[in-house]
């Protein structure tokens, strides 16, 4: 059997001589059926030699014994390997293995033998793997990226005999806003040569494990298996596939981890590992969502245990965290994933709503195995003290620990729709965004943060800015030169859009093309409008020429306050500054360069901006003349 496959099979065997721990341990509830072979779940799948953390955690399904497992004897077989400890909860089917895997152990298959005074000896496998070349130092997603967000099943259909599983509850209907539309991950595969041509550099996919869900399955986080990719995207081997072929084309595949919940049909529910294994156990009690208790110097401590500890909707069971053992099992669950398919970073839904001491430990952990991952949260709040609070090297209230490398920029992405939308005065209109930037020193790192028009849980940017065709690309031109790593939702680079009523089914529409017989298709732009492809043509200018622009990629932001519905900022280094103007105005304006003087060279008769998108240059000398509603991108040049 695979070792990618984590149902190992138990087999007979002689009793072997080896090290033997007996379990003087509660009760374990079990029963064995009278067979040759019997099954046993194993998490995480397998593991690796090489790694920081010399232990892994091995929680063993065994409900299938022939008597407690008090009663066994339990032997491994193994080069350098020990069992530290055995942990069985009181009335618990499962058992917590912990081994300790000495530096110069090499990768091996190790048996473990269950013996038991009146029965045959039941022997396991469990392989250690040898890592990948360089897979510690692996680097993760940062400013010289942009991400493309991807929902899976509305991408591309690439394998059409997936698209329904006998063994899975919710079958596919494409004409059901919220169903299964049958996109996968060979359909991905099909297009890493769009999304490389385009210019994206990484790729974030909503959540692939296994959704065994009644309805709405379709999304990803109702988890009920964490190391199995859902069969009806393909397998944990082709989504290995998947990210080799990715990297081929420079590109980074980013994982969508859940540590909050899972979904109420994972096996737990039936039988848990131990009895606070989950939050309220099976009773759906919700959370309040006031992620402001955690931080309120007047606050509670019950308003917190209410915030984190209740259910986000009754399909949504709350993973209790404080649970060492359940700690442990999320934190191999991360760093498995990282390690197995070779990924360049993740990204941690709900982030805030899990306990709040575990996410010390967790990220801790998982940037001390991969120092130059990046790990970017999701907490969903506009106030950037708050958004701030989570990301390593931020100043902070109290003496919390956190290495959380990056979070979602949510400020700045409420502030840049107001700014675009609102009147200009003194504290609205573009004073939005030059608000929000300017409270970066909150932020450990702001280059580090995020920034997006849209995403899965919101309406689609092109109608939250009032389908304007000139009002989108403002956005867009901001988002792919400002500070940050800019993430775009799939679509939205040909401005994709919706009904603007928020129903995630229709704001996760299926991608033009990605189904055989679509009469638009977006990937070779055939049955575009002619908006369409004029947005998709500036996108893919700009993203490719976002690229190779260490200003932009690598430099330093330095804005200046808005005037007269105009704001102008620069992207700079030693070598290269970029100049960036935003016109917000209905007609054209005449922008005189004298202000910007800190910035440009006025002085200099042999200065001159390039506009790079179409090459015209203009001298410092005269003043700018912007278009109406547009953003101007400048390169300074100097002739020697």
């Amino acid at each position: 059997m695979s070792s990618m496959d984590h149902r190992k099979s138990f087999t007979k065997a002689a009793g072997l001589s080896c090290l033997s721990l007996s379990l003087l341990m509660s009760s374990f509830n079990v029963a064995l059926a009278n067979t040759n072979t019997a099954r046993v779940h194993i998490d995480p799948p397998n593991w690796w030699v090489g790694m920081h953390n010399k232990h892994v955690e091995l929680l063993l399904n065994a409900d299938n014994l022939a008597f407690p497992i008090t009663q066994y004897d339990i032997q491994l077989t193994g080069k350098q390997v020990k069992i530290a400890s055995v942990t069985v909860p009181e009335g618990s089917q499962y058992v917590m293995i912990n081994l300790a895997i000495s530096t110069d152990a090499p990768d091996q298959t190790l048996t473990f033998a269950l013996t038991h005074p009146n029965s045959q000896t039941v022997n396991v496998t469990y392989e250690l793997l040898a890592r990948a070349e360089g897979s510690a130092q692996r680097a993760g997603f940062d400013a010289k990226d942009v991400i493309y967000l991807i929902t899976p099943d509305r991408f591309a259909n690439g394998d059409p005999s997936n698209d329904s599983v006998d063994s899975m509850l919710e079958s596919a209907n494409r004409d059901y806003k919220g169903g299964r539309h049958g996109g996968d991950i060979q359909g991905m595969i099909d297009h890493l040569d769009y999304i490389a041509d385009m210019g994206f550099t990484q790729i974030w996919t909503m959540p692939l494990l296994e959704n065994d869900m009644q309805r709405y399955s379709y999304h990803g986080y109702s988890t009920t298996d964490f190391f199995q990719i859902d069969p009806r995207f393909g397998s944990n081997q082709l989504y290995q596939t998947f990210v080799s072929q990715a990297r081929e084309r420079g590109i980074g595949v980013i994982k969508d981890v859940i540590l909050n919940h899972m979904g109420s049909n994972h096996p737990w529910m039936d039988k848990m590992p131990a009895e606070d294994w989950i939050n309220h156990g099976q009773e759906f009690v919700p959370t309040t969502h006031t992620r402001e208790a955690l931080h309120d110097p007047h606050g509670v401590q019950s308003d917190i245990d209410e915030f984190a500890n209740g259910w986000f909707v009754d399909t949504m069971p709350d993973m209790n965290q404080q649970n060492p053992h359940m700690a442990t099992y999320l934190t191999q669950y991360a760093i498995w994933w990282v390690e197995y398919a070779g990924l360049s970073g993740l990204r941690v839904d709900t982030y805030s709503y899990s306990d709040k001491a575990f996410l010390s430990a967790w990220t801790q952990a998982l940037m001390v195995e991969y120092p130059n991952l990046n790990i970017v949260g999701e907490e969903w709040s506009v106030n950037p003290a708050i958004t701030a609070y989570w990301q390593a090297g931020s100043p902070r209230h109290d003496d919390y620990v956190t290495a959380l490398p990056s979070v979602m920029d949510f400020p700045l992405q409420v502030a840049l729709g107001e700014a675009l939308l609102d009147e200009d005065t003194w504290a609205t209109g573009l004073r939005k965004i030059y608000n929000s930037l300017a409270s970066d020193f909150l932020y450990g790192d702001p280059y580090n943060l995020v920034v997006f028009g849209d995403n899965h849980d919101m309406n689609r940017i092109m109608p939250q800015l009032n389908n304007d065709e000139a009002t989108f690309m403002m956005a867009m031109k901001f988002l792919l030169t400002t500070r940050g790593i800019p993430q775009i939702f799939y679509g939205t680079e040909f401005g994709m859009t919706d009904n603007g009523g928020g129903d995630h089914g229709t704001l996760r529409a299926d991608f033009p093309g990605g189904w055989e017989g679509d009469n638009v298709n977006a990937f070779t732009g055939q049955g575009l409008n002619a908006q369409q492809q004029r947005i998709q043509q500036t996108m893919r200018k700009l993203l490719n020429w976002r690229k190779q622009t260490p200003a932009i990629t690598a430099g330093k932001l330095t804005q200046y306050s808005p005037k007269e519905g105009v704001y102008t900022y620069f992207r700079h280094t030693d070598e290269q500054v970029i100049m960036v103007v935003l016109n917000k105005n209905a007609k054209p304006f005449s922008l005189p360069l004298g202000r910007f003087s800190h910035m440009l060279p006025l002085e200099t008769s042999n200065a001159q901006l390039r506009n790079i998108e179409n090459n015209n240059v203009h001298g410092l000398a005269q003043p700018l003349t912007l278009d109406a509603k547009s953003v101007l991108i400048f390169e300074l040049e100097q002739s020697m």
